[in-house]
């Protein structure tokens, strides 16, 4: 479910216009409320909440929905360069850069894609709290998706939640990946040895990596993958676990050829918009790190 028809944002109020369908009903009031969950797709929660902060109204023909309320950043804004691949007034996505956290973990000294998410919508006057829809690894490169409001915030965490957000990442491993290797359907689960790892384990969560498609060169392949699930280091485990574990990946066996990460990027990214309905498609270019290791293992016979 998702709006198809006109609409315009005027500050913090999203206005429609539905028309007869509702403005010609006896009990507007339920009308709109039946046709915002069942026609628009409005989450119950922020239906029922908007409902008590009088956060919809009529003014006229026009339907006036409270969507985008100033709200604090949530986390320090401090500036770093940020590319944005994707924007609207629900939705940003950004190309998260190599050796940045999404987030801050428990010392929180480092300065995060959040916080750099933060200094950006203080130097654009958004006034939004930073919401991360998914991660990814520290030294992986890649689309990170951000809902700029509550009711982006519950459908894209609804999609994930559904497996409908696509996210394809392409991977530079040790060893010639047989083309019959095209699922890898193993759960994962804590390493009790190492606080940092993951390993397949039996007793862990379900896990399914799939590969949709690959260069064979002489001693390493490059691999496009997308994940069914989203388990903590998924791609990083099965593919070692395989005996292909990702160049420059140390924690999980991936010797370094002179690069310094693990080489893991997320290519694309693909959802439909929370509101609209609409299919956004969405490219991070190679950083120039990757696009350089590529070029190496197509070109010399071996890897050292």
């Amino acid at each position: 479910m998702s709006y198809q028809g006109n609409w315009v944002r005027r500050g913090e109020w999203l206005e429609l216009t539905p028309g007869k369908i509702l403005t010609g009903q006896s009990d507007r009031e339920g009308a709109t409320a039946k046709w915002l969950l069942e026609t628009v797709g409005m989450p119950e929660k922020l239906l029922r909440k908007l409902q008590h902060t009088e956060g919809i109204q009529w003014r006229g023909d026009r339907l006036r929905l409270s969507l985008f309320p100033a709200r604090e950043a949530g986390i320090e804004p401090m500036w770093s360069e940020l590319e944005v691949l994707y924007e609207d007034d629900f939705c940003l996505v950004v190309n998260k850069p190599a050796g940045m956290a999404v987030h801050p973990d428990d010392r929180g000294t480092e300065t995060t894609l959040n916080h750099t998410v933060a200094a950006y919508y203080e130097a654009s006057g958004v006034e939004a709290a930073v919401r991360h829809i998914h991660r990814l690894d520290k030294d992986t490169t890649g689309p990170v998706l951000y809902a700029k409001n509550e009711y982006a915030q519950l459908k894209l965490d609804e999609a994930m939640r559904q497996k409908e957000i696509v996210r394809i990442y392409v991977a530079i491993v040790q060893g010639r990946v047989s083309p019959d290797l095209k699922v890898i359907d193993l759960p994962i689960g804590k390493d009790r040895h190492h606080a940092q790892r993951r390993r397949v384990s039996l007793t862990g969560q379900t896990a399914v990596t799939r590969i949709i498609e690959s260069e064979v060169y002489r001693q390493a392949s490059l691999l496009y993958l997308s994940l069914e699930t989203g388990r903590t280091h998924q791609i990083r485990v099965h593919l070692s676990h395989m005996g292909h574990a990702i160049l420059g990946d140390s924690l999980y066996g991936g010797y370094s050829v002179s690069f310094g990460r693990q080489a893991l990027h997320g290519a694309r990214l693909s959802f439909s918009h929370p509101f609209t309905g609409e299919i956004i498609e969405v490219a991070a270019p190679w950083p120039e790190d990757l696009l350089q290791l590529k070029a190496e293992i197509a070109s010399k016979p071996f890897l050292r």
